[in-house]
Order: C-alpha cells, then structure tokens, then sequence
C-alpha cells in the first residue's frame, strides 16, 4: 500500500539527517511535524477501516456457517419425514454455505494481516512522532543559536576586512592633516600679529629719531 510506504519512509527517516540537508532547518522540522500529523491521522482511519472490514468478514462468514447449519437441520428433518429430495436439496444448501464460508477465511487471514501491519506502522510512527515533538524544540532553539552565532561571526569578520581597516586607516590620516592644516593656519595668523607689531614699534622708533634729528637741527640753527 502506498499509504504504508509513505509511513515506512517517515519512521525510517532521521530527523537529524533532514535537518542537516536542509535549506531552513527550522522550516523543515515544522514541515516533518505536519507531515507526520497527517500521516499518523490517515493511518489511525486505515486502521480503523481495516478492523471494520475484517468484522464485516468474521460476520459473513458466520452468517454462511449458521446458514449451513440451518440447511443441515432441515435435510436431516426432511430424511426423518422419508423425503429424500427435500434432504439432497437442503444438503446442496448446506454444502454452498459451507464453501462460501470457507471463501471467507482466505479473505479474513489478509485482512488480519494487513489490520497488524497497519496497527504496527502506527505504533512505529507514534513512537516517531513522540520522539520528533520531544527533539523539535530542542532543535528549533539550536538552530536559532547556530544563526545567530553565524551572524555575529559574520559581522565580526566584516569588521576585521582589511579593506575596512585601511578605510579607517585613511579617514584617520584625513582627520590628522586637517587638524594640522589647522594649527598651520592658526600659526599663521599669530605670526601676521607679530608682524604688525613689530612694524608699528619700528615705526614708533623711527618717529622718536626723526623729533631727536630736528631737535638737534633746530638747536644748531638758534
């Protein structure tokens, strides 16, 4: 049966495996979950069907047997009345149902055997199932885990990317020389200050010469 070999693929299958080989792990123990769900119920209503149909064949089959019991007690009433063609008629009855009862019991052994086949594909897949509920969780949380550690390594690595550093590098080589275009500008503009007092007090010297030089000028000429 198809639906066995569904069940048989699942009980066989290990979750830990699955979960390496796929894409997102998280997605697929969630998808592993629904699909025994719906496994485990379509086997339950297999299982049920199938005990249905094995007592609807005990039942046919009893029915046949109680059938030939019945024409078994009307051919020997008909012998004890000397009606010997009533008995062989009755006895061609009770010989009909005997054989159509046998036909049942070829049919009932399959059905047992697939009713036990069944049941055991169940109890594989509940014990699976009990076992995947109890490792989901757990392995939801290693996973998440697991990507958030592969993030932060990621993001420290982007951050160690040598052409990260020589970036900072570089920015903080621009920092520094305009900080010292800076000082070079401040430096000059204290060295223009200087300069211009430097000139107004050689300007105030020569003016101090040029009243001595007339005064000396105008004594000689008195």
């Amino acid at each position: 049966m198809a639906l066995l070999e569904r069940v048989s693929t699942l009980v066989r299958a290990n979750l830990n495996d699955l979960i390496d080989k796929a894409e997102d792990p998280e997605k697929m123990i969630k998808q592993v979950i629904l699909d025994m769900q719906n496994q485990l119920l379509q086997v339950k209503t297999q299982v049920a069907i199938s005990i249905a149909d094995l007592h609807l064949l005990e039942k046919r089959q009893k029915e046949q047997e109680d059938k030939a019991k019945e024409w078994m007690r009307k051919a020997e009433l008909a012998v004890d009345k000397k009606q010997d063609d009533l008995a062989r008629a009755a006895l061609e009855r009770h010989k009909s149902c005997l054989q159509m009862a046998e036909s049942f019991t070829e049919q009932i052994a399959d059905q047992r055997g697939q009713v036990e086949s069944l049941k055991s594909a169940l109890n594989s897949l509940e014990q699976k199932m009990a076992e995947a509920e109890s490792k989901s969780q757990l392995l939801i949380s290693k996973q998440r885990r697991a990507r958030a550690a592969t993030r932060a390594a990621d993001a420290q690595m982007a951050m160690g990317d040598g052409s990260n550093v020589a970036a900072f590098d570089r920015m903080k080589t621009k920092v520094a020389r305009n900080e010292a275009i800076s000082e070079a500008k401040h430096e000059l503009l204290g060295d223009d200050v200087e300069a211009r007092l430097s000139k107004l007090e050689r300007e105030d010297e020569i003016d101090k010469l040029l009243a001595e030089v007339k005064a000396r000028r105008s004594d000689k000429t008195a």
